[in-house]
């Protein structure tokens, strides 16, 4: 099972892509997997923070981070965290 190390890891080596094609300043993982109790059927929750606005283009980031991770990806954006969510996710949040 993938663990939240090989995450981190993947998500590292695309770095520079997701940069570039899609302005991320920040991405992290929180969730099941950083709190070691992912099962088969998890997603990874991850956070991800933009350098400038994104539109459709969130749709292809997805793709990219399931593709990569070979696993269901649940994307939240930084900015469009509610407040009351906010401090939960941003405690427990692994920047890669």
């Amino acid at each position: 099972m993938t663990s939240a190390a090989d995450i981190r890891k993947t998500l590292r080596k695309h770095k520079p892509l997701l940069r570039k094609k899609f302005k991320v300043r920040k991405i992290g993982i929180f969730g099941s997997y950083v709190r070691g109790e992912q099962s088969k059927k998890s997603d990874v929750d991850i956070l991800v923070d933009f350098s400038e606005p994104i539109g459709w283009e969130i749709v292809d980031l997805k793709e990219l981070l399931e593709d990569a991770l070979g696993l269901k990806v649940d994307l939240v954006v930084a900015r469009a965290l509610k407040p009351r969510l906010a401090a939960g996710i941003l405690k427990e949040v692994v920047y890669a």
